[in-house]
C-alpha cells in the first residue's frame, strides 16, 4: 500500500512541474481593482487623415439631383486580367490618393488640403462645398487603404486589413491569432508615424490600464510587435534537432528523477 502511495505521489508531483503556469501569461491581471467599476471607453475614435491615405469618396443626393451629383463622382472603372471577359467584370470605384503636400484634387472644386484632418472633419467640409453645387447632398467617406502590421511573437504575423476604420490592438493581436505563449506581453511596442515624425511606445496586456491608452485605437499604418522572452531567446541559438534533443534529454532527467527517488523510498521501506 505503502509503495502505490509513494508511486502515485512520485507521479503527481512530475505532471504538476510540468503544467507549471509562467509568469505574466494572463491578460489583465488587475482586473479585480476594477471588479466594481464599469470600464468605459474614454478616448473618442476618429481617424485622422494622412499622406498617402487612399480615400473612397461618393456624394449622393435624392433622386432629383442625380445629375449634379454625377459631376461629384469618379467613374466606376474594371480591369481584364487573363481569362475573364465582360460579363464576369464587376465595376470598381476610385480612390484619391493623398499626396505627400496633403492634398487630393477633387472633380470641380479642385485641390483641397485634406492630411489632419479627422474623417468627420472631412466629411462636414466636403458636405459643406458640394452643397453649394447639390442640395441635400450626402458625402460618405472611407478610408480604403487603413491597415495595420502585426509583428514578432504571435501565430500569424502579417498586415491586418481593417474594414470599419476602428481597430483595437486587442482585435489586431486577435486577427494574427494571439500572442504565442513566449511573447512578453508586459512589453508590446507600437510603431506610429504623425506629421512625418515616427513615434514609439510599449503597451502593458497585462494591465486594465491598457483600455485608456492613446494606443488602445490603432491609425492606420500602425506596427505592432511583440518581443520574444528570455525563453525563446535562449531557445533561437538551437537548430530545430537541437531543441528536440535536449527536450528528449530534459524529459530523461526527469523521469530517472522520479524513479530514482521512488528506488530509494522503496529502498528504505524494505531496509525496515
Amino acid at each position: 500500500m505503502k509503495i502505490k502511495i509513494l508511486i502515485t505521489t512520485a507521479i503527481a508531483c512530475l505532471l504538476l512541474s510540468c503544467q507549471s503556469t509562467p509568469k505574466n501569461v494572463a491578460y489583465f491581471q488587475n482586473i479585480e481593482d476594477f471588479a466594481q467599476k464599469a470600464l468605459q471607453d474614454t478616448i473618442s475614435f476618429d481617424p485622422v487623415i494622412k499622406k498617402n491615405d487612399q480615400l473612397l469618396i461618393t456624394v449622393s443626393a435624392p433622386v432629383l439631383n442625380q445629375e449634379a451629383v454625377a459631376q461629384f463622382n469618379l467613374p466606376a472603372i474594371s480591369y481584364l486580367t487573363s481569362g475573364e471577359t465582360n460579363v464576369n467584370l464587376t465595376p470598381n470605384l476610385q480612390t484619391y490618393l493623398v499626396n505627400p503636400e496633403g492634398y487630393i484634387s477633387y472633380p470641380v472644386l479642385g485641390n483641397i488640403k485634406v492630411a489632419g484632418m479627422t474623417k468627420t472633419e472631412l466629411t462636414s467640409y466636403l458636405t459643406e462645398l458640394v452643397s453649394k453645387y447639390v442640395a441635400d447632398a450626402i458625402v460618405t467617406i472611407h478610408i480604403a487603404s487603413f491597415q495595420v502590421m502585426v509583428l514578432g511573437e504571435v501565430l500569424r504575423p502579417g498586415a491586418v486589413l481593417v474594414t470599419n476604420e476602428r481597430l483595437t490592438i486587442l482585435e489586431a493581436l486577435a486577427a494574427a491569432g494571439d500572442l504565442t505563449i513566449f511573447g512578453i506581453r508586459e512589453k508590446v511596442l507600437i510603431i506610429r508615424e504623425n506629421n512625418d515624425v515616427r513615434e514609439m511606445a510599449y503597451v502593458d496586456l497585462t494591465k486594465v490600464d491598457l483600455f485608456s491608452s492613446p494606443y488602445y485605437f490603432l491609425h492606420q499604418n500602425d506596427v505592432i510587435v511583440v518581443e520574444p522572452n528570455e525563453a525563446r531567446k535562449r531557445s533561437s541559438k538551437f537548430g530545430a534537432a537541437e531543441n528536440y534533443n535536449l527536450s528528449i534529454i530534459s524529459l530523461s532527467f526527469s523521469a530517472l528523477s522520479v524513479i530514482s527517488s521512488t528506488l530509494v523510498a522503496l529502498f528504505s521501506i524494505f531496509r525496515k
